[in-house]
């Protein structure tokens, strides 16, 4: 039986891609009491609400995490939060700074101490490859969110909430993902525009996301950073997945954008281990006065361990990019 059975979940920024991919999977498989939708857009929850069918489970409230009395509020009775409300362009974070502070640290500040006084059980942040020595603003933002949520565990070490933080990497399919502009221009006859014609990045898929989340509620502990250990494309191979053939333009890397993306970089890859056969990496927190314990199941990385996109030792080809397209994205 899944500990999310029986269970009340609130997940801010409930309406987003994520939002809607966990709804489904944790209503179909997981049976919970009632799941608390906490966002911002009251026509995204009317959009989120009809394609539920109005499911009696569910619990629409509308807040910004800004808010922190809004949150207390929302918070009442539940046991279970997943935190994937953020401000995530990279661009925009550059011109308004203020902004992503605002929501994206001040906002999670707000969570953890709320969760904390509502007696919350557990918590999972979602992160960003991004926050892996930033160099951006939003990456900036996500890491100082994500030390956080660890750092939450020792206000917490006497109550019953503990704090985890979840990392992966670009999600296929996503609202703002890259696959349905490159399909629009593919459609038009028109060029597709790469930043790089070298870069990498990391992709996971909406399901894969969901899944490491739930799964990440059976095991934590409190203070772990949870990695999946995923393969690694070339760009340029996911826009020949797109569109075959077609013609790409090298337009240079905006501002705030890497070459190659990097989920666990050197410095915490000396904290690094891997669990479940190797299926995800843990960064294990410095310092845990809550009375963390390295899990029985884990395994050490090699010495100067960083886990980069362009240093991966698994790759997707173009054709395993073009079939995941093809199964529904």
């Amino acid at each position: 039986m899944s500990i999310l059975s029986g269970s009340s979940i609130l997940i801010t920024g409930g309406t987003g891609s994520f939002g809607k991919a966990f709804l489904k999977e944790v209503l179909e498989n997981h049976d919970p009491r009632r799941v608390v939708i906490f966002s911002r857009d009251e026509l995204k929850q009317y959009e989120v609400r009809n394609q539920f069918n109005n499911d009696p489970r569910l619990r629409w409230f509308i807040g910004d995490i800004r808010d922190e009395k809004r949150l207390r509020r929302a918070l009442h009775g539940v046991d279970y939060v997943v935190h994937a409300a953020a401000l995530k362009q990279v661009d925009t974070a550059e011109y308004n700074p203020f902004e992503f502070v605002k929501t994206n640290i001040l906002g999670s500040q707000n969570v953890i101490e709320a969760s904390i006084d509502a007696g919350v059980k557990k918590v999972v942040a979602l992160s960003t490859d991004k926050a892996s020595s930033p160099i951006n603003l939003y990456g900036a933002t996500k890491l100082t969110a994500d030390k956080l949520f660890i750092c939450g565990n020792h206000y917490a070490a006497a109550y019953p909430t503990r704090f985890s933080v979840v990392r992966y990497g670009n999600v296929m399919g996503s609202r703002g993902s890259v696959i349905p502009f490159f399909r629009k221009l593919g459609e038009e006859g028109k060029p597709l525009p790469i930043t790089d014609l070298r870069c990498t990045r990391f992709f996971i898929t909406l399901p894969q996301a969901v899944k490491m989340v739930t799964e990440s509620f059976e095991f934590m502990q409190g203070g772990e950073l949870l990695v999946p250990r995923i393969p690694s494309m070339k760009v340029v191979d996911l826009a020949h997945a797109v569109v075959p053939g077609a013609e790409l333009v090298d337009v240079g890397l905006r501002p705030g954008e890497k070459l190659h993306e990097e989920m666990i970089s050197p410095e915490e890859g000396r904290r690094a281990v891997k669990i479940a056969g190797g299926k995800y990496f843990i960064i294990q927190p410095d310092l845990a006065t809550w009375g963390y314990e390295t899990p029985a199941d884990a395994e050490p990385v090699e010495a100067g361990f960083a886990f980069r996109s362009d240093s991966n030792d698994e790759w997707y080809t173009r054709e395993e990019i073009a079939d995941i397209i093809a199964e529904g994205l």
